[in-house]
């Protein structure tokens, strides 16, 4: 699989190790990467790590999938991934964040570490000049559609789930550059049928941007939401 870019910043008192592919990683390969990865990280033989990739088009199950939120004949590959949450799309034009850190060190609350995902999110958003927003009782980061599609409208840009293994995180945020919105109607996207929400993507909002540009927020944005404690 190619790789292509490898670098690190200092965060904490350890080194971070940023990895970024670029091409589609599919599902299982990832899944065994990230598990090797976060082995070494609990062992101390590596440093935390964010992956920045693509997946091919495909759907993942969490935890709490509802079998009634996929149809019988799935029109793409449905994968059990093991992090929390229900069924979402991963494809091509969709920024995946794998992010692994070890919580023991940076205060043990999966609670926090959920809200600093979100946190970066809307950081790396703002240099956009998109306004992220969280709600409550629904986990992600969503933007306010109410001028163009009516009130009450509300879209999710980036989807969130986790893992939690001996305190090192799994999994992380799936954020729509430019993906293809329409697989999204294969499914009930983390279980949230409520018509007055959707699914954006920054192509959609009028942003047309590379993923190197993206992936330079995100790089820009994490520190202010994961640095020092």
């Amino acid at each position: 699989m190619a790789q292509a870019q490898v670098g690190t910043v200092a965060v904490l008192d350890k080194a971070l190790d940023w990895r970024i592919d670029d091409a589609a990683v599919p599902y299982p390969a990832a899944l065994a990467r990230m598990d090797e990865r976060v082995a070494a990280i609990r062992a101390g033989r590596a440093p935390e790590t964010v992956w920045l990739l693509e997946h091919p088009p495909l759907y993942t199950a969490g935890t709490s999938a509802r079998a009634g939120d996929l149809p019988a004949a799935p029109s793409l590959p449905v994968f059990t991934s093991g992090r929390g949450g229900q069924f979402t799309y991963h494809g091509p034009g969709q920024r995946v964040a794998y992010v692994m850190l070890d919580l023991a060190r940076r205060g043990a609350d999966v609670r926090r570490f959920v809200g600093d995902l979100e946190t970066w999110v809307i950081a790396a958003l703002a240099r956009f000049n998109v306004k992220g927003e969280r709600r409550p009782g629904r986990v992600g980061v969503w933007i306010d559609r109410a001028r163009d599609k009516g009130p009450g409208r509300e879209d999710k840009i980036a989807a969130i789930g986790v893992r939690v293994r001996h305190w090192v995180t799994l999994h992380g945020i799936a954020l729509n550059v430019d993906p293809d919105l329409r697989h999204f109607a294969g499914i009930v996207p983390c279980g949230i049928a409520d018509a007055r929400f959707g699914t954006t993507s920054l192509a959609d909002l009028g942003i047309h941007v590379q993923m190197a540009e993206v992936d330079a927020a995100l790089k820009a944005a994490f520190t202010d939401s994961f640095g020092p404690r």
